[in-house]
């Protein structure tokens, strides 16, 4: 099995569902049960994606998008819980969100570089600007 807990990826992961697990704690009863659930159960999922994603060999572009999706899912249930007031204070949801956008720019570089490397990167999604066609 390949190693990931050197990856930065995986170090943010663990600290985002770590964050999480303690911010839960303090919501609400009426949003502890539901959207905190929520967020721990994505939280876990995008560290299980982290792990698949790396250990995979044939299909970790696939692996990677999956990872994309969840990251992107997180940061809504995270955007959800500022929305309804979820969170204890502002600060733990600044936390949690600035955990969740360095995840997502880190699992899209990871699946830019896959997909250069496949070759199917699409031109409009992070092509150098002045490349040529």
């Amino acid at each position: 099995m390949a190693r990931y807990d050197h990856l930065p990826i995986w170090k943010d992961a663990v600290a985002l569902a770590v964050l999480l697990e303690e911010v839960v704690r303090r919501f609400s009863r009426y949003h502890k049960y539901a959207l905190g659930a929520d967020l721990r159960r994505q939280a876990y999922a995008v560290c299980h994606g982290v792990v698949v994603a790396n250990g995979e060999r044939d299909g970790r572009l696939a692996a990677v998008e999956r990872l994309v999706l969840a990251v992107e899912e997180l940061k809504l249930l995270i955007q959800m819980g500022k929305e309804v007031r979820a969170f204890a204070s502002f600060q733990e949801f600044e936390r949690a969100a600035e955990l969740a956008v360095a995840l997502s720019k880190q699992s899209g570089g990871w699946r830019r570089a896959l997909a250069e490397g496949a070759g199917v990167l699409k031109r409009s999604e992070g092509a150098p600007k002045g490349a040529a066609p």
